[in-house]
């Protein structure tokens, strides 16, 4: 049963759906039969659109988060995780638990992206992250998503061993959107921390890692940096 402040949200996300974005954000987001996010249903609401509703509700009642964390609309899903990231700061823990205790409905890239690092990269700083591991090693591609995504917020510190770790873990995954992530990741090791620390890295993996991965990984190089590592994977 749909508390008076869940239905206000709810109510205020659906006043703002565009339905000839829906479309567009149905093939975008892969929601096809057999695609990633199969079956996802959208109002087509822009993000900026969805981080003013957000804004405004940051102080909405935790009990009531899952509610909108477990909606069968995208943007009612992202609502939750957006002010979710605005009350991780006064209530880590207990965000971070109430994210891992749902994380199956944090099912899209977008939703992961948007939400991994400040509520689990930044919880888990200087402390056990183990539990990136595990997810790691999840069947759930957007578990594994999350687990190599969070660690931005450990090479927003300069630290960069778990993301390396991880990287490794999932170098030979099969979905595009790991590669993708990976390699995104990588990229900013090399910009955050240290390009030498990526280009040893690369020496050892980039004759074997996915085609995308390694071209995410380099993109900020030098052109002759990027052709040496390019022509490394080619010429294996």
């Amino acid at each position: 049963m749909q508390t008076k402040e869940i239905k206000t949200i709810i109510d205020n996300l659906k006043n703002l759906g565009n339905p000839e974005k829906t479309d567009h954000l149905k093939r975008f987001f892969k929601t096809g039969k057999g695609h990633y996010a199969e079956g996802d249903i959208f109002w087509g609401i822009t993000v900026p659109a969805v981080r003013n509703v957000a804004r405004h509700n940051k102080d909405l009642d935790l009990k009531h988060l899952e509610k909108l964390l477990t909606h069968e609309i995208h943007e009612v899903r992202l609502c939750a995780l957006l002010i979710m990231v605005l009350k991780s700061k006064n209530e880590p823990q207990k965000i971070y638990s109430i994210y891992l205790n749902n994380i199956s409905f944090v099912n899209n890239w977008d939703l992961v992206d948007l939400s991994a690092p400040t509520i689990i990269g930044n919880f888990l700083i200087n402390t056990d992250t183990s539990i990136l591991y595990t997810l790691a090693k999840s069947p759930s591609l957007w578990e594994k998503r999350v687990a190599i995504v969070a660690t931005f917020a450990f090479i927003k510190q300069g630290a960069h061993a778990d993301t390396l770790k991880i990287a490794t873990i999932l170098m030979h995954d099969k979905h595009d959107l790991i590669h993708k992530a990976v390699g995104w990741m990588l990229r900013e090791v090399g910009k955050r921390c240290s390009t030498t620390i990526l280009e040893n890295f690369l020496e050892i993996h980039a004759t074997t890692m996915p085609r995308t991965m390694l071209r995410y990984a380099i993109e900020h190089m030098p052109p002759e940096k990027r052709q040496y590592f390019m022509q490394a994977k080619y010429q294996k």
